[in-house]
């Protein structure tokens, strides 16, 4: 398919290309010196102390978490409903019971922290929110919870680098939290993560973690620091590799001024679907303390709207959609778990459309999206 407008483009140029072939001149491919360079960059770019640990994935970081602050069989996890499948299959992996939380509104699609306090209970052990498209959620009340509680507040950032609630950066309110760096990402590498905390001993457990245990990195005994290693504890390969890490530190370097191309496309597409009938936009009206990265442009239809049908005739336009996400309750994987009912979310689910977003996209781009999406609403 030829599309005129796709859902995501990457900003690489020739500093993305250079940086790989400088990797791979280098004979050294996994973790080494672009990977704590990367790590340290990125502590830099989030602030407020934080230990940066990079691996595989976004849903690695997330799968870290849960075991770095001793999640597993007979604790429940409350997560958002309008989500990626990836945290509530974490959840699952290490034992634990998902519980779902529904959103807050049909202007503020995050996690109702009503709906947090609603669904504690005595086996609650720790809280996993999202930003949902790079809005912060209520960081003020979700923290106040959690901690009186005493649960674990894991940040599932992956949507969020660079957003900010009350001039925090979204990844320093969690005792963990996760970044996504897959290919549609604001820092997009293809394939990797970072695991983030300022405590020290989750950092620790992190990064043991993320490398079987060992004591001693395969770096450590190439440039002799180390002959052997012990095993310190069981731990898994969420390594992340020298390609990547390179590619992470050049997208970072871009990432502000990317962010900001993503907010005035946004800002176009507000302006440009106030007059469009049959489409609502969240997060419009949202807290001037709350600072949004933009990761995607999501649009809700009108109910009665047939969204295959908008889908099919947009795409008949060339322009390419998407829709974050299904839900969850209607997965086979999670149909007989008595998972809770979340009206407000699966309502959203149903009525989501997702419109391309990336920070190289034109004014003309978007201006093209609208009129096609306006046309597949008549």
């Amino acid at each position: 398919m030829q599309w005129k407008v796709q859902l995501f483009k990457l900003n690489f140029d020739e500093r993305e290309i250079k940086a790989v072939a400088d990797v791979a001149r280098s004979g050294w491919l996994t973790m080494g010196e672009q990977t704590k360079a990367f790590e340290s960059r990125f502590s830099d770019f989030i602030g407020a102390g934080v230990q940066s640990i990079a691996v595989a994935n976004g849903t690695a970081a997330l799968h870290m978490a849960l075991l770095a602050t001793g999640i597993g069989p007979g604790d429940e996890v409350i997560i958002p409903a309008l989500t990626f499948v990836a945290d509530i299959n974490v959840v699952v992996m290490v034992g634990a019971r998902p519980v779902l939380a529904d959103c807050r509104s049909l202007e503020d699609w995050n996690v109702d922290p009503a709906e947090i306090k609603r669904k504690t209970t005595r086996r609650t052990k720790a809280v996993m929110i999202v930003h949902y498209a790079g809005w912060p959620c209520d960081m003020d009340e979700i923290t106040r919870q959690c901690r009186a509680e005493g649960l674990a507040l894991i940040e599932d950032s992956a949507h969020a680098i660079g957003a900010e609630w009350r001039g925090g950066k979204c990844g320093t309110f969690g005792d963990v939290a996760c970044f996504s760096f897959f290919t549609n990402k604001n820092l997009s590498v293809g394939e990797g993560g970072m695991f983030v905390t300022r405590d020290g001993q989750l950092a620790e457990k992190g990064r043991f973690l993320r490398s079987h245990g060992m004591s001693t990195l395969t770096l450590d005994r190439h440039e002799g620091r180390a002959i052997s290693y012990d095993v310190l504890q069981p731990g898994l390969n969420y390594r992340i590799d020298e390609f990547r890490a390179a590619l992470g530190i050049i997208q970072l370097e871009k990432l502000v001024q990317a962010n900001a191309c993503r907010k005035a496309l946004t800002e176009r597409y507000v302006e440009l679907l106030k007059d469009v009938r049959g489409v609502s936009v969240p997060f419009v009206n949202y807290p001037e303390h709350a600072r949004s990265c933009f990761h995607i442009y999501p649009v809700l239809l009108m109910p009665g709207i047939d969204r295959g049908r908008v889908i099919g005739r947009m795409r008949d336009q060339g322009i390419q959609t998407s829709i974050h996400y299904p839900a969850i309750q209607g997965f086979s994987a999670f149909a007989r778990m008595g998972l809770e009912p979340t009206p407000l979310a699966n309502d959203i689910s149903s009525r989501e459309l997702t419109l391309p977003l990336y920070p190289n996209m034109t004014m003309g781009e978007v201006d093209l999206v609208v009129s096609s999406l306006r046309k597949a609403l008549e």
